[in-house]
């Protein structure tokens, strides 16, 4: 089969739809498809990666209290037309396909079926609703929906309801294992607690340094290690530091995809104190699949994925002392930690890619057999003359 992967953001910016999309593109061509990724790119942003077909460029702008990089251009039509005639995709599934412009235009240029996938949970679908007149012809055009969580799910049908499929996100479990090498300067008889995301105002690091004296006072040992891109917060969350006279709070920056599971490995509890507009939390994945607790604010798309008192502690997002209690409980019970990072492990299994892959083909399948099946129905009848 071969399949076009659409994304609508920028594949020289690192980001989780982009990486749900590299990792199916992955795992689809490791079970025999021919798979291409559409998207946009900026070009000396980053190396090209294999199996990409760039189309324009991207502007920044703000969405739900993150950075997307999408392409502005009106004027992709002639690109896009020019590569789905080349290519002759046997399916097209298209990552937000409500969001401009390259999705949208693939979906007016597109001959082949439409599978459409939506990541984003926000608490109101503004812009679907302003713009619904325009985006419902182009809706009509996904031959199957599926959404990556129910909180996903429920924000776009609010405008555009359907019926929907909701395939998760996946994990590369053999990469994020229980059994990788942590970091050796971490093993030091400190305590880690471990943050993970880019720094944005919405991942909620405010409320963790917020939180983290009164850990601190009650466990001298602890450790606050913060991973992720990001330059402006950085400094802000930097002086809040200095200022506060926060020892033993450290600031990594970036961390390769392949070193990532070793911080996971070298903490003691992940802390997710995200304030919300998350549809899933693929760090809180990351965290269970190498077996340590978490400790997360209690928002929808965190609670479908991690069960308060199994995999971890949800509590009340923005609340610095349910925050500092949660994590000094974990901190104190080795017992407990080590119970909820094995429960974590077990339910990440659930969300392998090979499984997810799998059931993205089960909804590729499913449209091809329709059609086959529409088109041979549409086809007139030979009735027998006799005489």
């Amino acid at each position: 089969m071969k399949i076009a992967q659409v994304s609508a953001y920028d594949f020289a910016y690192p980001g989780g739809v982009n990486s749900h999309i590299s990792c199916l593109e992955q795992h689809l061509t490791q079970m025999g498809h021919q798979v291409k990724i559409l998207a946009p790119f900026t070009k000396g942003r980053a190396p090209l990666p294999p199996n990409v077909l760039p189309l324009g460029g991207s502007i920044p702008y703000p969405s739900g209290g993150s950075i997307a990089r999408c392409s502005p251009s009106p004027f992709l039509s002639k690109s896009v037309k020019a590569v789905l005639e080349r290519e002759h995709f046997d399916i097209i599934h298209v990552h937000e396909p409500l969001t401009p412009m390259l999705p949208l235009t693939v979906l007016y240029c597109s001959e082949a079926p439409n599978v459409g996938t939506f990541h984003a949970y926000h608490t109101k679908p503004r812009g679907y609703r302003l713009f619904r007149p325009i985006l419902k012809q182009l809706f009509a055009r996904l031959d199957a929906l599926t959404a990556v969580s129910r909180p996903a799910m429920e924000f776009v049908a609010q405008v555009f309801p359907g019926e929907y499929t909701i395939i998760p996100n996946g994990i590369e479990l053999e990469h994020f294992s229980p059994q990788v090498a942590p970091i050796p300067e971490l093993l030091d008889g400190k305590m880690n607690i471990l943050f993970v995301s880019r720094l944005e105002k919405r991942k909620g690091l405010d409320y963790l340094l917020g939180a983290y004296p009164q850990i601190k006072k009650q466990l001298p040992q602890v450790r606050l290690i913060v991973v992720g891109p990001g330059t402006r917060l950085r400094r802000r969350y930097e002086a809040i530091v200095e200022k506060g006279k926060l020892q033993d709070v450290y600031f990594v920056g970036y961390v390769s995809y392949d070193d990532l599971p070793r911080y996971y490995r070298s903490a003691h509890v992940f802390c997710a104190p995200a304030t919300g507009h998350e549809s899933f939390g693929i760090v809180l994945l990351e965290a269970m699949a190498v077996a340590r607790p978490i400790v997360a604010s209690n928002i929808p798309g965190y609670a479908g994925v991690v069960s308060h008192g199994v995999e971890g502690l949800l509590v009340p997002p923005k609340n610095e002392m349910a925050l500092a209690q949660a994590l000094i409980t974990l901190l104190r019970d080795e017992s407990l930690r080590l119970e909820m990072g094995a429960r974590g492990r077990a339910k990440a299994e659930d969300f392998s890619w090979i499984h997810v892959a799998k059931k993205v083909m089960d909804v590729y399948s499913d449209v091809l057999n329709r059609k086959s099946k529409g088109a041979r129905s549409a086809q007139p009848q030979m009735s027998s003359i006799s005489g």
